[in-house]
């Protein structure tokens, strides 16, 4: 798709594309970068381009890229779905979109096959990603189905005002409600890892403690992100030396042959729907692993208690 044009007074390119597109600063540059905007015809990659009166600006949104030969013999629970937006419960060790390093089908590949309509402008490896999940983590995740609800869904996520609430078991009980507010950048003795450094980017996380296993050993907590760092949850945790269950990468030391995930699942997601303007709320079924370890080593009773969103929500509003 191709939208052109003209410029009726000097300006640098990535401000003047700004009112006429639907997309963030952030995509934008993403756009010129990509070359995927031309000037008088020809491609301009810098977004500092000074343009002159009666230049014209063509942008070419990127196409769904279908080319990728890989095999996609997994599905994915749709939670909800209409014209604007599809959300999903991403199963564990899904990779969210196509990397150098990964050789995998990924989220974005099950989209395409599924002939899902995806906004394009994040990138052909990132067709309708808003915000993502690791790998290991399964959970809730909202997908943009066309440009102007990723705009309005990006806008939410920078505001704050989508977000989601994470559950996690722990390998010891957190001492109370903690928010943990501390720089996160790459662990520069491995590369695998993140790490807390003092020039590292701002990191904000609340942890709330939900329920104690029957033998006070593990613990059922909640966590919300005010930012969204890689690993943040996992860091952060091991700063206060908890680890989730089966993240030996962080620390977890228990006995990994009957665990083969970290127990870290997105629960619930809200959102202002980016067309109707409604707010809406979402839960994703947590996964039979981690249902089977609560049922076998919690008060399932009063874990389900727990387990209500607005309770959730009401813990998080007592103290972040």
């Amino acid at each position: 798709m191709n939208k052109t044009f003209i410029v009726h007074e000097p300006n640098r390119l990535d401000k003047f594309l700004t009112p006429h597109i639907e997309a963030s600063r952030n995509q934008i540059e993403h756009l010129i970068k990509k070359e995927f905007v031309k000037v008088n015809g020809k491609t301009m990659p810098k977004s500092g381009y000074k343009l002159k009166v009666n230049d014209e600006v063509e942008v070419n949104f990127p196409e769904v890229e279908t080319s990728k030969e890989v095999t996609v013999d997994f599905d994915v629970e749709i939670i909800y779905e209409d014209d604007a937006i599809l959300v999903i419960n991403k199963p564990m060790n899904l990779t969210v979109h196509d990397a150098p390093s990964v050789k995998d089908a990924t989220l974005v590949d099950w989209l395409k096959s599924k002939k899902i309509s995806l906004s394009t402008i994040s990138g052909e490896e990132r067709h309708g990603i808003v915000h993502r999940l690791d790998k290991g983590t399964s959970g809730v995740m909202v997908v943009a189905k066309t440009n102007e609800a990723h705009v309005h869904l990006a806008k939410q996520l920078e505001e704050k005002s989508m977000g989601r609430y994470y559950l996690a078991v722990t390998d010891l009980a957190l001492k109370d409600h903690t928010i943990v507010e501390k720089p996160i950048g790459r662990n520069p003795n491995n590369r695998l890892k993140m790490a807390i450094i003092p020039n590292g980017k701002n990191a904000k996380s609340a942890f709330a403690k939900l329920q104690l296993s029957n033998n006070e050993k593990y613990e059922l907590i909640a966590a919300k992100l005010f930012t969204g760092r890689t690993h943040q949850i996992r860091v952060h945790l091991a700063s206060l030396n908890r680890h989730i269950l089966g993240d030996n990468l962080y620390g977890f030391k228990g006995e990994l042959n009957k665990i083969n995930r970290f127990y870290l699942h997105a629960y619930n997601l809200y959102l202002t729907h980016p067309t109707t303007g409604k707010e809406m709320s979402f839960k994703a079924n947590i996964p039979y692993d981690i249902n089977n370890f609560l049922n076998d080593n919690f008060n399932r009773e009063k874990v389900n208690e727990k387990l209500d969103e607005s309770y959730i929500i009401s813990i998080f509003d007592s103290f972040s």
